[in-house]
């Protein structure tokens, strides 16, 4: 009895594994969850289609033997006629007793043919609405699966685009922008310290001082040349 318990409890055990595992995957890959439902619904339509077919053949074979027996009782019911008609009182007698026995059996296949009827059109309703279900859940996977690949893509999509990072390009253009002005501020600087460079200044101051000279020079010749002016009037 304990071994019994015990292979029975690592049977469940197993067979809880195993369904755990099948809903991981079925969970990673929808597409087999929705085939799996899908075969199923499929094999279950074709057994109830079988039993449809069972009861269908059932409701026309009480169909055809209540048509037999309906076509007896009214050939006994005639033959009764004629023998009351010709006053032939022991086939009568036997044709009532009959005609009382074919009635019960045509009134039996009646209510066994009605309910035959009632069987096979519930059987027909159910086979159309597993039919319906199963196209409705192929409709649903392939919707369901584009949607899937469509959210694939978008995910794809967005954790490419949150791998991307322009760190590194701003990164190199701030080092490009502290070059240049780092290079405009040492232009600058070279030339602040140009114009006060002791250089330049003296430069500077020659260029003043050439321009002294040069006035000095231009007066002393003009003064000279006046002078000569003067002096020619006073000879004449």
């Amino acid at each position: 009895m304990a071994n019994n318990g015990f292979l029975k409890r690592l049977g469940n055990l197993w067979r809880g594994f195993v369904s755990l595992w099948i809903s991981d995957v079925e969970r990673k890959h929808p597409e087999i969850a929705y085939e799996n439902a899908i075969n199923s619904m499929v094999e279950k339509y074709a057994q109830l289609k079988r039993a449809t077919a069972a009861i269908i053949r059932r409701r026309d074979e009480v169909g055809a033997r209540l048509k037999e027996k309906s076509n007896e009782l009214a050939q006994v019911e005639a033959d009764l006629h004629t023998a009351v008609e010709t006053d032939q009182q022991e086939l009568g007698l036997i044709l009532v007793q009959k005609q009382k026995a074919v009635a019960e059996t045509v009134a039996g296949l009646q209510a066994e043919l009605q309910t035959a009827v009632n069987d096979a059109d519930t059987a027909k309703s159910s086979l159309i609405q597993v039919q319906s279900e199963i196209k409705k859940l192929r409709a649903e996977k392939d919707n369901m699966m584009a949607k899937m690949a469509s959210a694939k893509a978008r995910i794809r999509v967005q954790e490419q685009l949150e791998g991307l990072s322009v760190d590194a390009e701003v990164k190199a253009l701030d080092n490009v922008r502290e070059h240049v002005k780092t290079t405009i501020a040492q232009a600058d600087l070279n030339q602040e310290l140009s114009e006060t460079d002791l250089d330049v200044r003296l430069r500077k101051l020659r260029q003043q001082s050439g321009d002294v000279t040069a006035k000095s020079e231009w007066e002393r010749l003009r003064a000279a040349s006046a002078a000569r002016k003067a002096a020619a009037k006073k000879t004449l």
